[in-house]
């Protein structure tokens, strides 16, 4: 039996993408899962897309407002009376470089992925605490290793993100709460269509990056599968992952090689 089975499951970031995925693969392990998005329609349609559609629950939500999580983790609770795992993955990127990008644009996407992803792990910490248990999943990327052409905005968010949930990890191990940080690479997603430019407007643009990644159900087998597992850090993707084993160990040569990298 998986270890998802029966279990209440929260994903951010669920109607797309490797959320969307993550959504159906918690499902189909049996979970009841809760879906959020800012989009209710969408959250609809993706609840009815799964197996037993009754068992889950689509609860809107925007990480760039935190003023209602509280409400919203009571309504979560009231439903299933416990939160097992919180899977952190709503977020935006970013295209624009760093000396083009105003910095409200910085700041929104600061807010959403970084300051939006903490209040609502800040807000759940409670209920997870009062159990004795729980298992935070945070989505990074391979942008929290290193920074990028096009992404120093995004690239600081997931570093930031980093340094809060090794800390989160090592102070709440007594509760027996558990962390994961995933840190995908180039993954089949819309990522880059909704990515934020220089005028805070979206991309547009599905990147060959993205175009030519690991498909997202690959990626979200592989995140579970480190969740049950244990794993306190899971690199996921293709051969682009190795780019964060050659930064540590040859940085001489990482610097050279990243160099001529294509930004999209």
């Amino acid at each position: 039996m998986s270890d998802f089975s029966e279990k209440v499951v929260w994903i951010t970031g669920a109607s797309s993408g490797i959320g969307l995925a993550l959504a159906r693969a918690c499902a189909e392990r049996g979970a009841f899962v809760v879906l959020s998005a800012r989009s209710i329609e969408t959250l609809e349609e993706v609840r009815l897309s799964l197996p037993e559609p009754d068992r889950h629950f689509s609860l809107p939500l925007d990480l760039e407002d935190q003023s209602n999580y509280t409400g919203l983790v009571s309504q979560v609770v009231s439903r299933y009376k416990r939160i097992d795992i919180l899977i952190n993955n709503g977020g935006i990127s970013q295209r624009g470089e760093a000396g083009e990008t105003p910095l409200d644009v910085d700041r929104k996407i600061m807010e959403i992925n970084y300051f939006g992803t903490i209040a609502l792990t800040k807000s759940i910490l409670p209920v997870l605490r009062k159990q004795k248990s729980g298992h935070i999943v945070t989505i990074s990327s391979i942008a929290g290793k290193f920074g990028f052409y096009l992404r120093s905005a995004y690239a600081a968010s997931k570093h930031a993100l980093q340094g809060f949930f090794e800390s989160l990890l090592l102070e709440e191990a007594q509760n027996n709460i558990r962390v994961t940080l995933v840190y995908p690479g180039k993954i089949n997603t819309p990522i880059s269509t909704r990515a934020l430019n220089t005028d805070g407007q979206a991309h547009g643009v599905m990147d060959h990056n993205q175009e030519t990644g690991m498909p997202a159900e690959e990626c979200a087998r592989r995140i579970l599968d480190a969740v049950e597992k244990n794993k306190i850090e899971i690199l996921v993707g293709n051969k682009e992952i190795k780019a964060v084993t050659l930064k540590r160990f040859f940085p001489k040569l990482f610097w050279k090689i990243i160099r001529n990298q294509k930004a999209t």
